[in-house]
């Protein structure tokens, strides 16, 4: 039984909601993608913007030319003032979905390096 969400990005299997996919163009967000420009997707709280990438997500990971993976940045928010905690937490997150959602192993090899070379005075590498 479908019914409406309130929280959190909704399913259209067990959600009431517009199709994500219509409620912006496609065709232009694929050329911005194509031609590996930036985006913004902005709108108030409960708009749909999770659920429509998560949308988009779906749809280029299908087409198999991509692969996408959904990560939240908010983690880092704990750190506030910590570069080299918010990163780690940021390339960790990512490592992770990507082990989940691709079966992605690599990047668990490498995101200790990565933040090494971001943040030189990280406790990952020397000053």
């Amino acid at each position: 039984m479908r019914f409406f969400n309130t929280a959190g990005p909704v399913k259209p299997e067990n959600h009431y909601c517009l199709p994500p996919l219509e409620r912006f163009d496609l065709d232009d967000v694929l050329m911005l993608i194509d031609q590996q420009k930036y985006f913004v997707l902005h709108a108030p709280r409960q708009a749909g913007k999770t659920s429509s990438l998560l949308a988009l997500l779906g749809y280029l990971n299908a087409e198999e030319r991509y692969r996408c993976v959904y990560v939240n940045v908010e983690i880092a928010q704990a750190a506030r003032e910590d570069v080299a905690a918010a990163m780690r937490a940021i390339l960790s997150q990512l490592a992770s979905r990507a082990r989940i959602a691709l079966g992605e192993l690599w990047l668990d090899g490498i995101w200790p390096d990565i933040l090494t070379a971001a943040v030189p005075r990280s406790p990952w590498g020397s000053d």
